[in-house]
């Protein structure tokens, strides 16, 4: 689902002329603290079901909750995949010809 979040965002950010979202944020572009947000909201729901299904995994198997390892398991398994491929999926729809768009929707 990450995959899929960061395949979506990266062809709306070729559509949009962005740059690439992992090199934005490292590279301190003014609108960092926006784009990390961004990145947060478009895979809230990835967090959430990772969290939901780590939190019916560790009753099952272990009888407790832990919520650290239930937090951390969520980041790993989908932000971080959506952080790592949303620019590379950016890339490649700009290489596949997705061209920058205007206000009312014709390229």
């Amino acid at each position: 689902m990450a995959a899929v979040l960061a395949a979506i965002d990266g062809v709306r950010d070729a559509r949009s002329g962005t740059p690439p979202y992992f090199w934005s944020l490292v590279t301190g572009s003014g609108a960092r603290t926006d784009r990390l947000y961004d990145g947060i909201i478009a895979t809230a729901r990835v967090i959430l079901l990772g969290l939901v299904m780590d939190v019916a995994y560790q009753l099952i198997e272990f009888k407790t909750f832990y919520p650290g390892e239930a937090a951390i398991v969520a980041v790993l398994l989908a932000f971080v995949p959506y952080l790592l491929l949303r620019g590379p999926f950016e890339r490649l729809a700009r290489l596949w010809g997705v061209t920058h768009s205007s206000k009312d929707g014709k390229a």
